[in-house]
């Protein structure tokens, strides 16, 4: 019997968060190695996979083909969830891709915010965004969990509908913290952020543009307040 396919320590992941048993959509699934994956290992009966690109849609075919499993898995050449029914995807994973795009995909299908329905998602870039935009429009961000990959340190957010708190713009970078969470990387996490923080807040400095000027002082308000929570976490692991 062949060995199966190992996937990448961030896409493992977040198959380690799909729960046995639902049904699954993967939006922007590329070579479709996350929905192949999961049905292989018996964790999802059957799943969605969806692509805006003929040729990556092609190579993910291929692979459930491969591996046995093209009854299980549906490619769909679509945009985001455009051609993903309610009732087909109890859990959607939507990685690999910016969290404005993300936030996008969310948006053009209404069903996303009722209830019923998680969330796996894990942005490449504008975690930020993504944040404010789910705290903003009918999400709970119900989880964080930080996986490192070569030198990147990925972050992966589970969220389902519901209303949340409004997050405060230290939260909108790292996230919202609590005394006894588990989360071996959040130092780091903070560290980096908080370097981007300094960094951008320089740039900007160089500019009078009144939208950079409030700009600049969101971002220091939100790495005075990132700054104070990195010492409260390390105060928690004393």
């Amino acid at each position: 019997m062949k060995r199966l396919f190992s996937l990448s320590p961030r896409l493992r992941m977040v198959a380690d968060l799909i729960p046995s048993g639902v049904k699954l959509a993967d939006i922007g699934t590329d070579h479709g190695q996350l929905p192949v994956w999961l049905v292989c290992q018996g964790i999802v009966p059957q799943a969605v996979a969806s692509d805006l690109r003929p040729g990556p849609l092609s190579r993910g075919r291929a692979l459930a083909e491969r591996w046995g499993v093209s009854d299980r898995v549906s490619f769909r050449l679509c945009n985001g969830l455009a051609d993903v029914a309610p009732e087909e995807a109890e859990f959607v994973t939507i990685t690999g891709m910016g969290g404005e795009t993300i936030a996008d995909i969310l948006n053009a299908a209404p069903w996303t915010t009722g209830l019923g329905h998680r969330y796996v998602l894990q942005p490449m870039s504008g975690m930020d965004g993504l944040r404010r935009y789910l705290s903003e429009n009918g999400f709970i961000i119900d989880r964080e969990v930080l996986v490192p990959e070569g030198e990147t340190l990925y972050i992966i957010l589970v969220a389902e509908p519901g209303e949340m708190k409004p997050l405060t713009q230290g939260e909108i970078w790292v996230g919202r913290q609590a005394f006894g969470m588990e989360s071996p990387l959040r130092k780091r996490y903070l560290d980096q952020e908080l370097g981007k923080l300094h960094w951008a807040v320089r740039g900007l400095a160089r500019s009078q543009r009144p939208e950079d000027v409030e700009k600049r002082k969101q971002y220091e308000a939100a790495a005075q307040e990132v700054a104070q929570m990195k010492e409260e976490w390390e105060q928690w692991q004393q």
